[in-house]
């Protein structure tokens, strides 16, 4: 995955309320171990008719939804089942941001551990993204700031551990792997 540090792009706004894991990626799709090409399966009984073509007038389709990176969602986003494939799709679709006012937290850990940035804003900015779509944002992740086209900027919450990982374009196993050379110093220390 890719390190983030600071995303400017313009908006997708997707205002639903309670957007769940099964909407954001059906479990028809969960059958994969790969998370290349999900992107096109991303929001799929909302963004295809029935014979497979896309709706012209669903958000992810219209010609200036295309290239964004953020994606700004009503409250309580990522609710539902737990499954990776839902932060899987939206990050292959291109987004490496997810903002609103409530994230679900299993969504949420998810979405850190792959590498999109889960944001979590206060009311009064939520509300002006949401009347604003397509507005470009700049999101600083080392200084854990949002910065809206007015200069008006909302900090956001971002675990620690997490955050690394994220700076430094890593996983969890990643990080372990960059501390193979202190794991065999101290084994070599504390030999049995």
């Amino acid at each position: 995955m890719d390190p983030i540090k600071t995303l400017r792009s313009r908006t997708v706004v997707m205002p639903r309320t309670n957007i769940d894991t099964d909407q954001i990626i059906p479990g028809r799709f969960l059958t994969t171990t790969t998370k290349e090409g999900l992107g096109a399966q991303l929001f799929a009984d909302w963004r295809y008719d029935a014979a497979g073509a896309p709706i012209p007038d669903f958000v992810l389709n219209r010609p200036e939804s295309q290239g964004c990176a953020i994606l700004v969602a009503g409250r309580n986003v990522g609710c539902g089942s737990s499954r990776e494939h839902a932060p899987w799709a939206l990050y292959d679709w291109g987004f490496r941001a997810v903002v609103s006012t409530e994230i679900a937290d299993i969504f949420r850990n998810n979405s850190l551990k792959n590498g999109l940035l889960p944001v979590i804003v206060d009311e009064e900015t939520h509300g002006w993204l949401v009347a604003n779509p397509g507005a470009e944002i700049t999101i600083d992740l080392e200084s854990t700031t949002l910065r809206l086209p007015t200069g008006r900027t909302a900090t956001f919450p971002v675990e620690a551990f997490a955050r690394y990982c994220l700076l430094n374009g890593i996983d969890e196993t990643g990080y372990l792997l960059g501390q193979d050379a202190k794991i065999a110093a101290f084994e070599a220390r504390h030999v049995a």
